[in-house]
C-alpha cells in the first residue's frame, strides 16, 4: 500500500501531494489552502474540477477545488454588523454591490504538517490573524483557522478548526465552495447523473441575491433533490437552502448510472444552510456548498441560532469534520 505525503508542483505553483493507495489529494498552501484535485487513479475519477492553469485559478480562486470562504457568500453593501459595530468589507461584486465570499480563499496559509504513514497521508495547514496581518482590517480579531486533509482507505477526509485568540467574541462564519465533476468518470455522460442533498427549505433570494426572509415553495424537482434522482443540471441553480439532515446525516449523493457507483459528500451537522450552484447548467460541473450561515445573516433580522450566526466566545473552537467517498450502487 502507496501512503506518501511530501512537497510537489501542480501546473508549477508550490504544492502538497497525497497519495494512499489510488487515491491521490493536492493542497495549494499559497491559494488559500484549496485541496485542488482529488482522483481515483485506478478508475481515472476526477472528482473535483480542476483549473487548466494558475492563471486561471487565480482570476477566480472560488469555483475550482474546494475553497474555504470565511464569512462564506454575500453581504449588503460590504457591511458586516457584530457586537455593536459595523464592519466594512470591500464591495467586490459589483453587479450587486455586494461583498463576496470573504478574505481566506486566495492568500497563503503555512504548512504545519506533511507526514503519512501505513494508516493515512495527512496534511495540516493553518492561517493566523493577527493585528499584522492583512486581514485584520476587515475582521479585528485574534484568531486561527486550520484545515486538516487526510487520505485513508476510505478515501478524503477535512477537518476545519478556527480558534478565537483574542478577547473579543468573534464571528465564525464559514462554508467550502466545493466544485463537483459530473461527469467525474471519463466514459460516462452527463445524462448519467443524478444527486440527492439534505436540503430542507428555499430561502426566497432578491434581485441583489439577498435573502428577504421568507421562504420559497420547492418545485417538484427540488422536493426531488431531497430523495434523489434528478439531475444537477435539470434547471440553472443558484439556489440558497436551509439543511435538514436525513438519518443524522447532512450530505450530498451523487450517483453515475454509468460506472453505478455513488460518491457521498458527508459534511457534518454544524453546516445549517446551502448553496447549490450549477454555473448555469454547464452539464461539466456543480457546487453543493455547505454553509454555516444564511447568506448576508448579521444583517437579517431573525434568531441568530436560526440563521447560522454563530460568534466565538475568547479561547474557544470551533470544529467540524467532512468526508467524501464512494460506496457502489446506488445508495437510495
Amino acid at each position: 500500500m502507496i501512503s506518501k505525503a511530501q512537497r510537489g508542483t501542480y501546473k508549477g505553483e508550490e504544492a502538497v501531494i497525497l497519495q494512499y493507495g489510488t487515491y491521490e489529494a493536492t493542497v495549494l498552501p499559497n491559494i488559500g489552502a484549496n485541496l485542488i484535485s482529488y482522483r481515483i487513479t485506478d478508475k481515472q475519477y476526477t472528482i473535483l474540477r480542476e483549473p487548466e492553469s494558475i492563471e486561471e485559478l487565480r482570476a477566480n480562486p472560488g469555483v475550482y477545488g474546494i475553497p474555504i470562504l470565511f464569512p462564506p457568500n454575500r453581504y449588503e453593501d460590504g457591511k458586516f454588523p457584530w457586537n455593536g459595530k459595523v464592519y466594512e468589507f470591500p464591495v467586490n461584486e459589483e453587479a450587486t454591490n455586494n461583498h463576496l465570499h470573504g478574505f481566506l480563499m486566495d492568500i497563503p496559509w503555512k504548512v504545519d504538517q506533511i507526514s503519512a504513514d501505513e494508516s493515512e497521508s495527512r496534511v495540516v495547514l493553518s492561517v493566523t490573524v493577527d493585528e499584522d496581518h492583512p486581514v485584520y482590517r476587515y475582521l479585528p480579531h485574534r484568531f486561527t483557522v486550520r484545515l486538516r486533509y487526510a487520505l485513508d482507505r476510505f478515501g478524503l477526509s477535512q477537518q476545519v478548526t478556527v480558534h478565537n485568540e483574542g478577547k473579543d467574541a468573534m464571528p465564525c462564519l464559514l462554508a467550502f465552495h466545493t466544485a463537483i465533476n459530473a461527469p467525474f468518470a471519463p466514459n460516462s455522460k452527463p445524462s448519467d447523473y443524478t444527486f440527492k442533498i439534505t436540503i430542507g427549505n428555499r430561502w426566497e433570494l432578491n434581485e441583489r441575491m439577498l435573502p428577504t426572509g421568507k421562504f420559497q415553495p420547492l418545485t417538484a424537482e427540488e422536493e426531488q433533490m431531497k430523495r434523489g434522482g434528478v439531475s444537477p443540471y435539470f434547471a440553472a441553480m443558484d439556489n440558497h437552502y436551509t439543511s435538514k439532515p436525513q438519518n443524522g446525516r447532512n450530505r450530498m449523493e451523487l450517483y453515475d448510472a454509468s460506472e453505478q457507483v455513488t460518491l457521498v459528500y458527508d459534511v457534518g451537522t454544524a453546516f445549517k444552510q446551502w448553496m447549490v450552484w450549477n454555473n448555469n447548467r454547464s452539464e461539466k460541473f456543480f457546487c453543493p456548498e455547505p454553509q454555516m450561515n444564511l447568506v448576508n445573516a448579521p444583517n437579517v433580522d431573525l434568531p441568530a441560532d436560526e440563521i447560522g450566526l454563530l460568534g466565538l466566545q475568547p479561547g474557544e473552537i470551533f470544529e467540524e469534520t467532512s468526508r467524501i467517498y464512494l460506496v457502489n450502487g446506488k445508495l437510495s
